[in-house]
C-alpha cells in the first residue's frame, strides 16, 4: 500500500489531535527563534502558530459535532459543522495577518539588527518541517474523507510553511546585504500572503454553507449511471445536486408509463438508487416517480416568492 493510501486512512480526529500537538511544538520553537534573533519575520511566523493552535482546537470540536447522527432537529445530520471550522480558521488567519502587518510596519520605521541568526533559522526550519509533513497527511485524509475541516487546517499549515520559507529567505537577504529594512518588508509580504489564504478559506466555507452543486466529475458519473436506465418508457429530468459537508445529495424525477404497477415502479426506482449510491460513495438519492405524460413545474412565479 502506498504512503498516500495509508495516510488517507487516518481518521480526521486523530490528525487534528496531532495538529494541536504540532501547533504547541511550533509555538515553542518559533517563539524561541524570535526571542534569539529579534526578527519581526520570525515574530510573524510565531504569531501564526498561535492561530494554528486555535484553529486546530476548533476544527477538532467541529469534526466531533459533524459525526453526530441525525436527530429530530437535524434530520439531515450535522455535516455542515465542518464548514464553520474552515470559516473560523479563515477569520483567524486574517486576524493574524493584521497583527503581523502592524508589527512589521512598526519595525519598518525603526529597523533593528538581528542576533543569533543561525540558531533561530534552524529552529524555524524544524518547525516548518513538522507543519509540512502534517499538512501533507491532512490533505490525503481530507480528500479521502471529504472533510472541509481537515482541508482548511491543511491549507492553514501550508500557509505557515510558505511563511517560514519567506522569512528564512528574508533573513538570509538581510545577512547578505545588511539591509535591515528587508526583515519588516518580508513580514509585510508574508502577512499579505496569509491574508489571501484567509479570504480563500472564508469563501470556500460560505460556498459550502450555501449548498453548492457537486463537483463536475461527480455530476458526470451520475449522468452516466442514469443513462444506463434510460429507455423509451423511462426518462429522467429535474436533476439537482448539492453538498453538505462530506454528504452528497441528488434529487431527480423519474418518468415511467402510468399503467405500471406501484410494485414494478418501486423496483425500478430501487435499482436506480442503488446504482447511483454505488457509483458515487456517500451519495443520497431522492427520486420522485411521475407518469410519462406528467411534468413538474418549478418555474411558476408563485414558487419563486
Amino acid at each position: 500500500m502506498s504512503l498516500a493510501a495509508t495516510a488517507s486512512r487516518i481518521p480526521p480526529q486523530a490528525l487534528l489531535r496531532w495538529s494541536v500537538a504540532v501547533a504547541v511544538a511550533t509555538i515553542i520553537l518559533k517563539g524561541l527563534a524570535w526571542w534569539l534573533t529579534g526578527s519581526v519575520g520570525l515574530l510573524s511566523d510565531a504569531m501564526e502558530s498561535f492561530v494554528n493552535l486555535a484553529g486546530a482546537l476548533f476544527a477538532l470540536l467541529m469534526v466531533k459535532i459533524a459525526l453526530r447522527p441525525a436527530d429530530d432537529d437535524h434530520p439531515y445530520g450535522h455535516h455542515k459543522a465542518e464548514y464553520f471550522s474552515a470559516g473560523f480558521e479563515g477569520l483567524l488567519i486574517m486576524v493574524a495577518a493584521a497583527g503581523i502587518l502592524w508589527a512589521a510596519l512598526l519595525r519598518l520605521q525603526d529597523p533593528q539588527p538581528l542576533q543569533q541568526v543561525g540558531t533561530g533559522l534552524a529552529l524555524s526550519v524544524v518547525s516548518s518541517a513538522l507543519n509540512g509533513g502534517l499538512a501533507w497527511l491532512m490533505f490525503q485524509s481530507g480528500r479521502a474523507h471529504r472533510s472541509m475541516a481537515l482541508e482548511g487546517d491543511a491549507r492553514h499549515l501550508m500557509t505557515d510553511v510558505w511563511t517560514s520559507v519567506g522569512v528564512v529567505v528574508g533573513i538570509g537577504l538581510v545577512m547578505a546585504t545588511d539591509w535591515l529594512w528587508l526583515d519588516p518588508v518580508v513580514g509585510i509580504l508574508v502577512a499579505l500572503n496569509i491574508l489571501r489564504e484567509g479570504v480563500h478559506l472564508v469563501w470556500r466555507s460560505s460556498e459550502g454553507l450555501m449548498d453548492r452543486a457537486l463537483e463536475v466529475e461527480v455530476i458526470a458519473e451520475i449522468e452516466k449511471t442514469l443513462a444506463q436506465f434510460e429507455h423509451h418508457t423511462i426518462r429522467f429530468d429535474h436533476v439537482s445536486t448539492r453538498r453538505s459537508g462530506k454528504r452528497r445529495f441528488v434529487d431527480l424525477h423519474m418518468h415511467m408509463p402510468a399503467n405500471w404497477t406501484l410494485g414494478r415502479a418501486a423496483a425500478v426506482r430501487g435499482s436506480v438508487e442503488q446504482a447511483l449510491m454505488s457509483a458515487v460513495p456517500g451519495l443520497r438519492a431522492t427520486i420522485q416517480l411521475l407518469p410519462t405524460d406528467v411534468e413538474a413545474h418549478f418555474d411558476d412565479e408563485k414558487d419563486l416568492i
